[in-house]
């Protein structure tokens, strides 16, 4: 079995949370330059979209970096032969079972990461052959389940007993604290997501950074949408909504609004993304500084 840095070929077993509102070249490759796995997210992109990003990413370096792909995309067989074209070694998948992909991820020579978050998707997954699994508990920012979920505290050892497969930890981690006790639980590994939006490298806007920034103890919530929850910062507009039981949030905050209200910082449109580990969050570093602390 390879383990994860095997799987990666990066320095540290450190994984970008990918967001489509962020999937800027220049972010992702100084993520990869300082050392981690920088990550496009290419959930819904066309084959187009995704040979001019992950292009711009190998213009500007020459260190590994990857991209998640959601099982659903009817564009992903062409997606990853254009990612194989270009040096891309692992890709992770998410939103769905990965079964589908795993054997074209193979023949072209690549590793599959799974994202998943329960024990029985974990099971299922490293069945259907995917290299590893990144295991994102309930306390992590984006979409989460509408069921019953547990923390990274529990998911992750829980996971790590029942899989053969390296385990990255995603959810509650931005820096050695974190880092050292998802080791300890299991992991081969983390995946930051928050940590890296509130980054001088990030593209996320100045509102959303200070957003986070200014987050304190329980500053989170699971905002309902369609047919899955989205932790978020709330607004003073979306406190005031979530009080009152007659009005139907899945209806107001369509998932299809955060590309026009994140990258403008309207976050009344739809509220900043953002995990529960917000509130240890209290300054905007460089990516390096940020990476070199987390793995000191």
């Amino acid at each position: 079995m390879a383990t994860l840095l095997e799987i990666l070929e990066c320095r540290y077993p450190v994984i970008q949370g990918p967001v489509g509102a962020l999937n800027s070249p220049k972010f992702v490759a100084a993520i990869s330059e300082a050392g981690a796995f920088g990550m496009l997210a290419l959930g819904f992109a066309s084959a187009e979209e995704a040979k001019r990003l992950a292009g711009e990413v190998r213009q500007l370096t020459n260190k590994p970096f990857g991209a998640n792909l959601m099982t659903m995309n009817p564009a992903n067989f062409e997606i990853l032969e254009i990612l194989a074209s270009l040096g891309v070694k692992t890709v992770t998948t998410s939103g769905g079972s990965p079964k589908g992909l795993i054997p074209q991820i193979h023949a072209l020579g690549m590793k599959s990461l799974h994202v998943l978050l329960s024990l029985p998707t974990a099971i299922k997954a490293v069945q259907a052959g995917t290299d590893g699994v990144i295991v994102s508990g309930l306390e992590s920012g984006g979409l989460r389940s509408r069921g019953s979920e547990s923390s990274t505290m529990v998911l992750v050892p829980l996971v790590a007993d029942h899989v053969n497969v390296p385990v990255v930890a995603a959810g509650g981690i931005a820096d050695r604290r974190g880092y050292r006790a998802a080791l300890a639980l299991g992991a081969q590994g983390v995946q930051l997501g928050t940590r890296l939006i509130a980054t001088e490298e990030s593209p996320a806007h100045q509102v959303w950074k200070e957003a986070i920034i200014n987050c304190g103890d329980g500053g989170t919530d699971l905002l309902p949408t369609a047919n899955m929850n989205m932790r978020v910062i709330p607004t003073p507009k979306l406190q005031s909504e979530m009080k009152d039981p007659t009005i139907d949030l899945a209806q107001i905050y369509n998932l299809g609004f955060v590309t026009e209200a994140w990258p403008k910082g309207n976050f009344d449109l739809f509220p900043a993304g953002a995990g529960q580990v917000a509130a240890l969050i209290k300054e905007i570093k460089s990516v390096k500084a940020v990476i070199e602390e987390l793995v000191s």
